[in-house]
């Protein structure tokens, strides 16, 4: 399975009014779906199995039919996110984000900006969220018209464009103008970055992250 597919998923917001599940379809392997579930690591499930509430009916091609609470939904690899259940698809009115670090220590999450999904890599030392030119034009960003200037990577000098998101979304929590850069080159995560992180009050245990937002 390569990395690339592994980064291209559905995201299903599954919305109700004291709970909230996020599921994600990081790709295919043979028969069975990797399924991601509240940005655990990607499982790979057989039809007939049930993880984590999340129950795989049938695969065929890049697609799958799960089955959760009861209703069935279809979700291919790399199709657009699609809000489903009770609540609908309005704002998100949560307040606290917990994440548990996965190989290496990395916190990873799958998520949105401006209602599309993207996964992130939580970074500490970045000023802004950053992501790549590819992912920006996956998602419909209009970047160019940003402020342009240059950044240093560990690829060298590269072009970036300052923006401003205007949501970004991890699990039920969304955050408004969130300023952001996009830069020239691979990028193989979102980079959740401190433009987004500070708006929360950080505590972490362990393998346990917990972002509690700022009032």
């Amino acid at each position: 399975m390569k990395t690339s597919a592994l980064l291209a998923f559905t995201l299903l917001m599954l919305g109700q009014a004291a709970w909230a599940q996020t599921v994600g379809l990081a790709g295919m392997l043979g028969n069975k779906a990797l399924v991601i579930v509240d940005g655990s690591a990607p499982k790979a499930v057989a039809t007939g199995e049930t993880y984590r509430g999340v129950k795989i009916v049938s695969t065929q091609g890049d697609q799958a039919v799960i089955e959760i609470a009861g209703k069935r939904h279809t979700m291919r690899v790399g199709d657009a996110p699609a809000s489903v259940g009770a609540g609908g698809g309005g704002d998100a009115g949560g307040t606290k984000i917990v994440l548990t670090a996965g190989t290496g220590g990395h916190f990873l999450t799958q998520g949105q900006i401006n209602g599309k999904a993207v996964q992130f890599l939580v970074d500490t030392g970045a000023t802004s969220v950053a992501l790549s030119v590819a992912d920006a034009e996956r998602i419909g960003l209009n970047y160019r018209a940003g402020q342009a200037a240059r950044s240093s990577t560990a690829n060298g000098i590269v072009p970036t464009w300052r923006i401003k998101l205007a949501s970004v979304r991890v699990g039920d929590v969304t955050m408004y103008e969130v300023d952001a850069s996009v830069l020239a080159g691979e990028m193989p995560y979102v980079l959740l970055g401190n433009s987004f992180l500070t708006r929360f009050q950080m505590t972490r245990t362990n393998d346990q992250m917990v972002l509690e937002k700022r009032y």
